[in-house]
Formats: C-alpha cells, structure tokens, sequence
C-alpha cells in the first residue's frame, strides 16, 4: 500500500476575506487570513476527511510563506514537496462577500512563488508514493508550471497511481483580462482551450462546472463540450451543476446532463462561493480514493461543497469526517449551516490544531498574590514582569522542544512574558477574570469580542469562577451570563477556552460537586475546550466529572489539575488518582512552583540564574510526579 493517497499541486497562496459582509471590497475594513489556492485547498480538504495528503507548491521565504507551511502541517498535510523559494513572495488574494451572487476577488500573483514551480521540483520517487495525483488548471497555463505539472502526472501514470483534474478556469490567470476581473469565470479562448485538450488524456477523472469544460471542450453549449472532451479523453468527467448538484459520465455523455449519474443534494443558504469547488473536489477524491460507488462519492462532493457555501473561508469551512458523517445521520436543520449550533460545535471540536495529550503547565498568571507580596516586601510592583519573564525561561529550559509543556500568564504583569512565549511551541493560556471576582468580573472590560480580537490565536481563554451548586440565585445567574458571552466571544475570535472552576473556597464538595458544575455550564450552552479542575483525591469525584464532560463533548480536549499551593505530597496524592482517568490530560501549578521563589528574588535575596534553577527544579520534580502517576495508571490498567 502506497503511504500517501493524494497529491496535490499548484497553485498556494494567503486568503485575505473581507471581515464585513454585504459590503463593496473597496469598503473592506479588516481582513481573515487562511491559506488558499485550489490545492492547497484540496490537500487540507482531504486530509480533513481522513486521507493521507500531500501538497506539491512553491511558497516564499518569508512570513506568508511560514504561515502557509504551518498551517499545512497543522492541517496534517506532507510538505515535503512544499519548496521555499527564496526570491518570490508567496501569492496573496483578497476577498469579499458582496451578496448571494457577487463575491470579488484581486489576485496578486505577479512573479509568485508558486508560479515558479518547475520540473526540477518534481522528486519521482516522492510521486510514486501517492495513490493519486491531482492537478489544476492554472498550472496548465504557463510553460514552466505546465511542464512541471505534466512530468507528475506522467511520472504518476508510470507508477499506477491514478490521475486528476480540476479544471479550475480562472481567465485572468491565463492572461485574457485585467487584474480587476479575478471574478469572472468564463472568457471564450481557443488558445486555453487547444492547451487543455493536449493534456485530458493524461487524466483518468476530470472535474468542472459547465463553464469549465465550455473552455475544455470549446463550446458554451455543454453536452457539446462534454463530447468534444471525450473525444480526447477516456476520463470519468463530473460536471457541477451548482445547487442542482453534479453528474458523473463514465463512459458515453448520453443526450441531457440528467442522463449522468448523480449523488444526493444538499438544499442549504448560499453565504460564500468561493473555495465550493475545491470542497466538492476534496469528498469526490474522498469517495473515489475509498473505491465508493460514483452516487457515494457524489453525496459526499456535494455535501462539502455545502458547507463551503455556507461559511466563511475556504479551508477553514471544510468538514471532518466526524462532522460529515454527523451531518449525514442528522440532516439538515437550518439551510444557513453556520447558525446551527450543533454542527458548529462539532466543526470546531473536530477541526482544532495541535494534539495536546500531556499538559504539564507552568502557571504563572497570578496578579493579586504576586502584588500583595511586593507590597509586603516593601519592593515595586514592577519587579513582577521581570519576575514573569524568569518563569517563562525555567519553562522553556525544562520543556525545551518536547511537546505537552505550557504557560499561564498574564498580560497586565507579564506582557513581556508573554510576547517572549509567542511561537516557542508552548500551550499559552491567558486569563481575562478581575483576581478574587465573585459574582465573576472580567479584566477585559464590557465589550469581550473587542478585546479577544486583539489576542494571538494561539493564546487559550482562561476563565476561573468561583462556582457552587448551591450558590443563591442571583450569583449564579451573573456568573452564567458572564461566563457564556466570554466563551461566545472566544469562539467568534476563534480562540479555545479553559474554564477553571473552584468551589471548595465557597461551600462544602463532595463527589458530586464538580460533576454538577460541569453539567450545569453544558446546560447553558458552554462547550470548553478545556477545563481546570480542584485537586480532588477522591477517584469517584474524578469519575464523575470525567463522565459528565464525555456524556455532553466527546471531543473535550481534556482536563489539567491545579494547584492552590498544596505542597508536594498533596499534589502528588491528587495526581495520582486524577492519572487513572484519560480525560484528565495533566496539570497547571503555580505556586507549588514560584512561590517561594517570589518572595526570595523579589526581596533581593536571591539572583535570576538561583531563581531560574530553583524553579526549574520543583517544576521538573512535578513533572515527574505526573509522569510517574500516568505510567503507574496505564501499568494498573
């Protein structure tokens, strides 16, 4: 069995969407930035929905082109054939969503990297790992990206892999009109036309709207078309119909489209067109590559392309397999998808980057405990950031470039901290409550999606609440209401949350305590990526919390442990028992760790290597202490 089941190449590129919808792209205020370009698209698309993909471009070396690559991986796709190119820019595009039927688009593609992809780029032995490649149409259009295309799809053809083609016709890309008509789908050319029918024999499935094999076939009238191409070409040819749907001709065109084969439709509200078409190509490659039948891979072509019309973006609106097959079990509820907040729910949760099984978390996000201590000491609070930044180096020093390790800090008293902590692969999580809150405040101020619009994407929402069960009305309801428009506006921003709840400081726990918590905020509609939890020792609490988040998320990223600065054989005992259960991916401890450290190093009694030393002592000695209670967990299971 061959390692790879898809490769994909062409064109790469950033996606600038228009934030504002309804307006003129001339009118644009602020911008969403994904990665774009058919197949780009398609490698992401396909390796949502579970094959193995790869992606053969050029990027540049630069930001743009890092950002492509990351998320590429992010995404799952093999880079290897991702070539940096280091005298072009990676290509831009900028989008708008004017109406249901005008979506402007500018390509700024002039001397890009992608468009330099040559034959040289194109490894044999890398081709001849894939099951199938796929290719588009606007690298049939110069002779540098043309030649290099035809060598992977013959190379391709020699090993047995099977071939594809999405005609994807953009005439401003072929040079038949100006940088203002990156909108127009269809420009009558021989030239394009006599180009692509010297390539469609090459390919052994060919996919289009009808304008598109208008221009393979050389006629706008489409059952002529669809004739003139399979006359050179023995492809499966799949027309796309736009809400009608999409026909598959395996053999003879027959004397309608309707004489075609055809999967089920999808009746939803048209938000976005653009990036449709790689959506539908992604669940027809899905369906073809898993040897369905041509009506199951059609239902599952149509229905990604669905859910691209219905979202913003391109990638960013591809399903999961998950979300897929939930999808087809459920049915559609409202034809404007991205209101329903189910399926958006499980988009999220399926779609989320990076895997985080181990958490072993540094917290250093504390503000009153570290003020009142300067204050005590007699020493400036501006000595807290510094401080911070000494805390973040004994994180980096201990997790170096191994995965699972973390921060939690602040941006009030350790911005520095914080900016240093960018890109450094660590989990970041930020905190938004006033220190000490109850009913619970927010340091962000009123307007929390105005705030959160500011943060990195990396950066994880932390919350905590002091929340019991039987806490009067009132309380609840301002801490509810607080705690729902913070994780609506999380999500808006597209930022993960961690709810970190304390109720022993408020009320008596027992086993229940916490599970009921926890219900409660799914109740209201509260879907944490995360949560962060009291040190229960008792395995029935752990149980019981455990069971009710899988209950209400099965795709909870899991929970991390706290510390409330029990001393080390507490901590120890908590972890434990919290090991025995998987949910419970690891721990976020603070004090345990600084705290006395603090008070040496901001009193002037100790330098920053001793600080830096001593942290990273206890911070390690927990993470063996972890370690050592997850092994003893799987040993005993």
């Amino acid at each position: 069995m061959k390692p790879i089941d898809v490769i994909t190449i062409g064109r790469s590129s950033v996606d600038l969407y228009g934030a504002q919808i309804g307006g003129r792209l001339e009118d644009m205020a602020s911008f969403k930035k994904y990665i774009g370009g058919s197949p780009t698209n398609m490698a992401c698309g396909t390796a949502r929905l579970g094959l193995k993909s790869a992606l053969i471009t050029r990027v540049g070396n630069e930001h743009m082109g890092r950002f492509v690559r990351e998320q590429l991986i992010a995404e799952g796709v093999d880079v290897r054939g991702v070539v940096t190119d280091a005298e072009r820019l990676t290509a831009l595009v900028l989008l708008g969503l004017r109406d249901q039927e005008q979506f402007p688009l500018i390509f700024y593609r002039e001397n890009c990297a992608d468009m330099a992809l040559c034959e040289e780029d194109i490894d044999p032995e890398f081709i001849a790992e894939a099951r199938c490649v796929t290719v588009t149409g606007t690298h049939l259009s110069h002779p540098r990206t043309r030649a290099a295309v035809l060598k992977a799809v013959r190379t391709a053809r020699e090993t047995g892999a099977k071939t594809a083609l999405d005609i994807d016709y953009r005439p401003n890309l072929w040079g038949l009109s100006g940088h203002d008509d990156g909108e127009n789908r269809f420009i009558a050319s021989e030239r394009v036309t006599e180009e692509l029918q010297a390539t469609l024999h090459l390919f052994d499935l060919i996919v289009g709207t009808e304008e598109e094999f208008h221009i393979a076939g050389g006629s706008t009238d489409t059952l002529d078309a669809l004739e003139n191409v399979r006359t050179v070409s023995k492809a499966t040819l799949v027309c796309k119909r736009g809400p009608m749907g999409a026909v598959a001709f395996t053999d003879a065109i027959g004397k309608s489209l309707d004489d075609g084969i055809s999967g089920p439709g999808f009746p939803v509200e048209v938000f976005n067109v653009l990036g449709a078409g790689d959506g539908f190509m992604s669940g027809l490659l899905k369906g073809w590559l898993t040897d369905q039948d041509w009506e199951t891979s059609l239902k599952y072509a149509n229905a990604c392309g669905a859910f691209a019309v219905s979202r913003h973006g391109c990638t960013p609106a591809y399903p999961s397999w998950e979300e897929l097959q939930f999808f087809f079990d459920r049915g559609i509820k409202t034809p404007a998808l991205r209101n329903d907040p189910e399926l958006e729910q499980i988009h999220w949760s399926t779609n989320r980057k990076r895997d985080w099984q181990d958490m072993r978390v540094f917290a250093f996000d504390h503000r009153m405990q570290l003020e009142d201590m300067a204050d005590e000491l007699g020493v400036s609070r501006d000595r807290i950031g510094p401080f911070k930044e000494l805390c973040l180096k004994a994180a980096l020093e201990v997790g170096g470039d191994k995965p699972g390790y973390g921060i939690l800090c602040d941006p009030r008293l350790g911005r520095d901290a914080l900016y240093a902590a960018a890109g450094s692969g660590l989990w970041i999580g930020r905190p938004v409550e006033l220190p000490g809150s109850r009913p619970l405040q927010l340091e962000i101020g009123m307007d929390f999606g105005s705030a959160l619009a500011e943060w990195p994407v990396e950066h994880v929402v932390k919350v905590l609440c002091f929340y019991h069960p039987d806490d009067d009305e009132s309380t609840k309801r301002q801490q509810e209401e607080t705690v729902t428009r913070l994780a609506h506006a999380a999500r808006t921003n597209g930022l993960e949350l961690l709810l970190e709840i304390v109720s022993s400081k408020v009320g008596k726990c027992d086993d229940e305590t916490a599970s009921s918590v926890i219900k409660r905020f799914y109740e209201i509609g509260v879907y944490p990526d995360w949560w962060k939890l009291e040190p229960m020792t008792s395995d029935a609490a752990w149980k019981n919390a455990c069971v009710a988040i899988a209950h209400h998320d099965p795709y909870c990223r899991g929970i991390v442990v706290l510390g409330l600065e029990a001393p080390e054989d507490e901590l120890s005992a908590s972890f434990e028992v919290a090991a025995r259960h998987p949910l419970v991916k690891g721990f976020a401890v603070g004090r345990s760790i600084f705290a006395s450290v603090a008070r040496e190093w901001l009193g002037g009694r100790m330098t920053d290597e001793d600080a830096v030393s001593k942290m990273k002592m206890k911070y390690r000695a927990l993470c063996d202490i972890w370690d050592v209670a997850r092994k003893k967990s799987g040993e005993a299971a």
